[in-house]
């Protein structure tokens, strides 16, 4: 994969922003709202950047290596790496849930236990969303997917690690954001649990990770799923 170079991210600030550029080219473009866009665009790259970077600290994290050799890794001390990483993550009480989301956690960490795996990733709670059924099958089935078979494709993607200790599980990048989206979703609805169906949407809009791939495969899409909760929840509040 070629990166963009200077040429091309100017060329991209260009694209996002034409209406910067005077007619005829007679005066100067608007500066002020170039940089603005060229601003957005590298905290974009940055926080994609700052993703892939923790994502694989993590899965160093996951298979034993210490924070020493991750700082030598990054170039950095122990001390430095600690305090940009380990960072405690927002946790999810039971009561933040509903009682079929609370079920479909059950499952989700018994998958994860099974399989001797020291993580919970999307695979693990995309598992546990299709075990029972919930709001997330009956999305599933509104949008004319079986739940049994995004089930049984999950499960031939959950692979059997070594670990032995499932008090030490933790929660992947993408499996936190889905379940960050998922709350945000909550809220906007006016509710202060988050159901299965929430999780299910911030799997899919997370575009990234095995239960995303999964979901696609399945033509299963973020703006399907927009739509279809958008006319479910006019139907309820009607």
């Amino acid at each position: 994969m070629a990166l963009p170079d200077l040429d091309d991210l100017i060329a991209e600030v260009d694209r996002r922003c034409d209406t910067a550029h005077r007619p005829g080219g007679q005066e100067q473009p608007d500066w002020l709202a170039l940089l603005t866009v060229a601003a957005q665009l590298a905290g974009q790259m940055q926080a994609l950047a700052d993703d892939l970077v923790e994502d694989y600290v993590e899965h160093c994290r996951m298979h034993g290596s210490s924070w020493t050799d991750i700082g030598a890794a990054l170039g950095v001390t122990r001390q430095a790496v600690q305090q940009r990483f380990h960072a405690p993550h927002k946790r999810y009480s039971p009561e933040t849930m509903t009682d079929d989301l609370r079920q479909a956690m059950v499952h989700v960490k018994q998958a994860a236990v099974q399989h001797r795996n020291n993580y919970i990733g999307t695979e693990h709670l995309l598992w546990g969303l299709t075990a029972e059924d919930n709001s997330a099958t009956q999305l599933l089935q509104t949008a004319g997917v079986s739940s049994k078979t995004i089930h049984r494709s999950v499960g031939t993607r959950l692979s059997m690690g070594a670990s032995q200790a499932a008090e030490r599980i933790a929660w992947t990048p993408y499996a936190r954001k889905a379940i960050a989206i998922a709350e945000a979703r909550s809220e906007q609805n006016g509710s202060d649990r988050i159901d299965c169906d929430d999780l299910l949407i911030g799997l899919a809009q997370v575009g990234r990770g095995v239960a995303a791939n999964v979901l696609t495969e399945a033509g299963f899409h973020p703006a399907a799923l927009n739509a279809t909760t958008a006319d479910t929840h006019s139907s309820q509040n009607g």
